[in-house]
């Protein structure tokens, strides 16, 4: 397997990512090293939080909830996914699966030994974590999650199937704008959530030069549409890098990646949501199972204004008979920035209450 790691320098001057680097390898299907990254904040007798990320952010995501978490006595794992920030990056389309992620993240909490924690996810992160908790429940001790799910399709009829794949291979370019404008409709309708989820697959996978910068910042941050056009005008010319248009959340999500080469885990990992029976059905089905029976803590926190996965916690109430539903926060998909004190508010409650 080929495997890129970026430079060090990469990082130098990032706006309030002041942590040390934590380093673990694991071994992946071909026997070679990858190397996973995390952060490792807060007092070390504290309860743990193992917080994770999804597409196509890092542990940067979590930054400003961290002071708020660490004040209250709480340590904060946050790793960072293989193929995304500090961590190493597979270099080929072939070399991602939902699977394989499953696989070296339980590596990663097995060689670092850690126990008792409470977890929370969002986005892929709640994808692969779940997963992580059914293989590995006894070193779980609470469950919250948001923004995510646990996919589970097995009866997408045929016609969408053909449809999803025929798209996929369809000549079709889209842009950013396109793309988020049909993601945008996902937020109800009867029409299926995978003839919506496709245009962002495609255009991720489609995307050489993923620009992970501009699109990242458009959900987090309020911009005004005119500097949006003009960063993107940049970066079609091959100057995103040198442009003034670019916030430091542009530069803090592209800092992974010196070139389009290190991107590959961006681009590949969309495809391998489940919206559609693909390798993992069955492995989902298990976890969902697992986690019909679970009887720990489980906090379900979804933001309710995300196109995304509105209407995805119904799913999850649903697959967990135990879970608890705390009130919509708001913020949009990537809330862990936009809402960052009233997210650690309600993990804080949560990790602190009795079980």
């Amino acid at each position: 397997m080929e495997i890129l790691r970026t430079p060090d320098n990469c990082f130098s001057n990032l706006k309030d990512y002041p942590y040390e680097p934590h380093y673990t390898s694991v071994n992946t299907h071909d026997g070679s090293d990858l190397r996973i990254h995390h952060i490792d904040e807060g007092p070390k007798d504290g309860p743990i939080l193992l917080a994770m990320h999804g597409q196509p952010v890092w542990s940067y995501l979590y930054i400003r909830m961290i002071p708020y978490l660490t004040a209250a006595g709480i340590r904060v794992l946050a790793p960072d996914l293989p193929g995304y920030g500090k961590s190493d990056k597979p270099a080929n389309l072939g070399d991602y699966s939902y699977q394989r992620q499953v696989d070296w993240m339980v590596q990663w909490l097995e060689k670092n030994n850690l126990e008792d924690l409470t977890f929370f996810g969002q986005d892929w992160g709640g994808l692969i974590g779940l997963r992580m908790v059914a293989d590995k429940p006894d070193r779980f001790s609470k469950v919250s999650m948001g923004n995510t799910g646990l996919p589970y399709n097995p009866n997408v009829s045929d016609e969408i199937i053909e449809e999803v794949k025929a798209f996929r291979a369809s000549p079709l370019r889209l842009t950013p704008f396109s793309m988020m404008k049909e993601v945008r409709k996902m937020d109800g309708g009867e029409t299926s959530p995978a003839l919506k989820f496709m245009y962002w697959q495609k255009w991720c996978w489609d995307t050489e030069n993923l620009p992970i910068g501009f699109v990242t910042s458009s959900m987090m941050e309020n911009r005004p549409r005119i500097s949006m056009l003009a960063q993107y005008m940049f970066i079609k010319l091959g100057l995103g890098r040198v442009s003034n248009f670019g916030s430091e959340l542009v530069k803090a999500y592209e800092a992974p990646f010196p070139d389009g080469s290190y991107k590959m885990g961006p681009r590949a990992m969309p495809s391998q949501v489940p919206i559609i029976p693909d390798a993992s059905l069955e492995q989902q089905k298990k976890a969902r199972e697992f986690f019909n029976k679970w009887d720990k803590p489980f906090l379900s926190v979804f933001a309710g204004d995300d196109p995304v996965t509105n209407g995805i916690e119904e799913d999850v109430l649903d697959m967990c008979p135990n879970a608890k539903s705390a009130p919509h926060i708001g913020g949009g998909h990537f809330f862990q920035w936009t809402r960052a004190e009233k997210l650690s508010g309600i993990l804080i409650d949560f990790i602190k209450e009795k079980k």
